[in-house]
Parts: C-alpha cells; sequence; structure tokens
C-alpha cells in the first residue's frame, strides 16, 4: 500500500467534490480521499497500480487520460500529482486535456518542479529491481514556468504553493470573453 507523503496533506485538502486523480498509481491519494468522503476515480495505464488502488478501497480504472474517461466535464478537481503533468511529454496538451475533463468552474492540481529548475521534455524510463521499461517521453515544468504554460491553454494559474520542498499550482479555464 502506498503511504502519503509530506508534502500530499495541501494537496489532500484542497480536493472538493468530485476528483478525478490523473496517473493514481497505488491510490495514494485516491484511497485517503475516498476515506474522507470524497467522490474520487483515480486512472492510471497500468493495470497492476488500478488493482492496486483498488483492492486499497481508492476506486481506480485502467485508462488513458487521452482516451475515454468516465465523467468528462464534470469532474471538479483534477489531480496531476508526483509531476505528472508530464504524462505524454506535452505539458500543455495535458493540461488542455485535463481542464476539458473539469467542470466548468473546476480546476486541476498539478505537482510542478521548484521556480527555476528546467522545464522542457526529456525521454525516461522506468526501473523497478533487475527490470527496466522502455523510454518514454516525460514532460517537467517549473512552477514559474507553470503561469505561461496555463495562457497557452486559455487558462491561469490561481495558487502557487510549497510544501515539505514540493511546489504545487491551481490552475483554473480563464472565463470566454463576452
Amino acid at each position: 500500500r502506498a503511504r502519503v507523503r509530506p508534502g500530499d496533506g495541501g494537496l489532500l485538502d484542497r480536493c472538493a467534490g468530485a476528483t478525478l486523480d490523473v496517473g493514481s498509481g497505488p491510490g495514494r491519494l485516491t484511497v485517503p480521499l475516498a476515506r474522507r468522503g470524497v467522490p474520487v476515480h483515480g486512472i492510471d495505464l497500468s493495470p497492476a497500480a488500478a488493482a492496486l488502488a483498488a483492492a486499497a478501497g481508492g476506486p481506480a480504472l485502467r485508462r488513458d487520460v487521452f482516451g475515454r474517461v468516465p465523467a468528462t466535464g464534470r469532474w471538479r478537481t483534477v489531480l496531476l500529482a508526483d509531476g505528472n503533468i508530464g504524462i505524454g511529454g506535452d505539458p500543455a496538451a495535458l493540461l488542455r486535456r485535463t481542464l476539458a475533463l473539469a467542470a466548468p468552474g473546476g480546476r486541476v492540481l498539478a505537482e510542478v518542479e521548484p521556480p527555476g529548475a528546467a522545464s522542457g521534455t526529456e525521454p525516461l524510463r522506468l526501473r523497478s529491481g533487475g527490470a527496466i521499461g522502455e523510454w518514454f517521453p516525460w514532460g517537467r515544468v517549473a512552477a514559474d514556468a507553470a503561469p505561461a504554460l496555463a495562457a497557452a491553454c486559455a487558462a491561469a494559474v490561481t495558487e502557487t504553493w510549497e510544501e515539505a520542498g514540493r511546489w504545487f499550482v491551481t490552475v483554473r479555464r480563464t472565463p470566454a470573453p463576452s
């Protein structure tokens, strides 16, 4: 079972209403939200991760965030913890997608790199024990680069915070001009 990490508290406390945990892994955030009575669902590409989350009491499905996601357009909060804004290697495409998954007035809570860190895309691969996975693209966004990224996605960073050495932003769609 995955344990809550230092810095998760502020993220969990900001989850209001129906919450989608993108790249939920074994349910480190999904499970405590469910225990708090927050309507939550985790999605992860890994069948093992989704099964672990579900077994621990966190509703989770094996899903690609760019594919069919339940309740599209109705999530009050969409989580991108653990740098998951990098999923797919194109943070702008992912931010646009997660904003589309959110309800009107909803928000995306994303963990980002510290201010001054490099933003960009790099190849990564996962290692576990002796197993090494295939290379895949991963994006990184620094806290001070997040406002420009949000603006490029017709959104705005409405809050930036640091907790336990980790950095986070809240992103909301900007209202369409009248």
